[in-house]
């Protein structure tokens, strides 16, 4: 096993204060100002780019590796203000409309308010709709919405509390943790995120450890977009991205165990670097799994590589259910993670 003990505690209050921040993809600001703070606390050196993600330096020296995990969420917009009030909505990343109906909302508007809601069917009460509406399948364009928590009857009214076109709505994470079982939204990314911050706690609680090479800590903001880290530091060799690995009917992952990810859906993963992982996990006893993930799975090491920087690429992640819905993931997946993580860095 790795040297470090996980921190259970901390990577959970890590991830329960991740999560009550809202950070749809494009509106990274708070988040990132709460990352810097954590940093700063710890006393990692750190740059943040110009679109917002966060770089820190963990140390070390030589053969520079890039571990990223991203901190942004999907979630809504507004596309325009309906007749009644209500706002129509399009999505932000890979949303669909059957994962977040009667969700709670919040509204964040370009003038700094805040206001809440609820993702609905139009027409929304099953008793007085007729069985043809009732059955059809909800789809953003034609009959869904936001219904705002104020005594709005029309566009008028909506628009005079300074809503608009283009205000970003995020959903309510509902994070909760049950026999080892942790619920959210949001899983992916903030439970890898946590994870590895808990991480860089430990090693930060180990005066004399210094990594075995140079490594990066890469917080992105634009992954659900699919543009997060198409910047990279010029002196990095190997990008590791922790993010959550899918469960299916066809799938090896298992929520209390860590995937190394062999493929998704847009090429393999580096032969040898995935081969380097699988060893470690074999040597230092990790709870693994080898797995793939098509039709429709990326993580940032595919933008990266895309963008034309010559470097090896591998990801790894606990197994996680109800993916881009109310995630479900276990403790038992992040201490695996965790495990796998420190012992490939050591």
């Amino acid at each position: 096993m790795s040297e470090y003990t996980f921190d259970q505690d901390y990577c959970l209050e890590m991830l329960k204060r991740l999560l009550s921040i809202d950070s749809t993809t494009g509106q990274y600001e708070k988040i990132q100002e709460f990352l810097c703070g954590v940093l700063e606390e710890m006393q990692y050196p750190f740059q943040v780019t110009r679109k917002g993600g966060v770089i820190a330096d963990l140390g070390g020296s030589g053969n520079a590796i890039a571990v990223t995990a991203h901190l942004d969420d999907i979630g809504l917009m507004v596309r325009h203000i309906n007749p009644d009030g209500t706002l129509n909505v399009c999505p932000v990343g890979g949303l669909y409309p059957f994962y977040c109906m009667t969700e709670n909302a919040r509204i964040y508007t370009r003038g700094e308010k805040v206001y809440t809601g609820t993702v609905c069917r139009t027409p929304n009460s099953i008793h007085v709709t007729e069985e043809e509406l009732r059955d059809t399948a909800p789809d953003f364009r034609k009959n869904v919405c936001v219904v705002l928590d104020e005594p709005v009857t029309c566009r008028k009214d909506t628009e005079a509390l300074g809503i608009d076109t283009g205000d970003m709505i995020a959903l309510d994470p509902r994070y909760t943790v049950s026999g080892g079982y942790i619920k959210s939204r949001f899983i992916d990314d903030k439970a890898c995120a946590a994870v590895l911050l808990t991480l860089m706690h430990a090693w930060k609680q180990d005066p004399s450890f210094t990594p075995s090479r140079k490594v990066y800590a890469y917080f992105a903001m634009y992954e659900e977009i699919g543009h997060g880290t198409s910047w990279l530091p010029a002196d990095v060799c190997d990008m590791l991205a922790i993010d959550i690995a899918p469960t299916g009917p066809e799938q090896n992952s298992d929520e209390k165990k860590v995937s190394i990810f062999a493929k998704d859906s847009r090429f393999p993963y580096h032969w040898a670097m995935t081969s380097e992982l699988r060893r470690t996990a074999i040597e230092a006893g990790v709870d693994y799994v080898m797995d793939i993930f098509t039709p429709h799975y990326g993580t940032d090491c595919d933008v990266s590589i895309t963008a034309g920087f010559d470097i090896r690429h591998a990801a790894i992640g606990p197994g996680t259910a109800n993916s881009h819905g109310y995630e479900r993931t276990h403790i038992d997946g992040l201490k695996n993670t965790f495990d796998l993580l420190a012992a490939y860095l050591r």
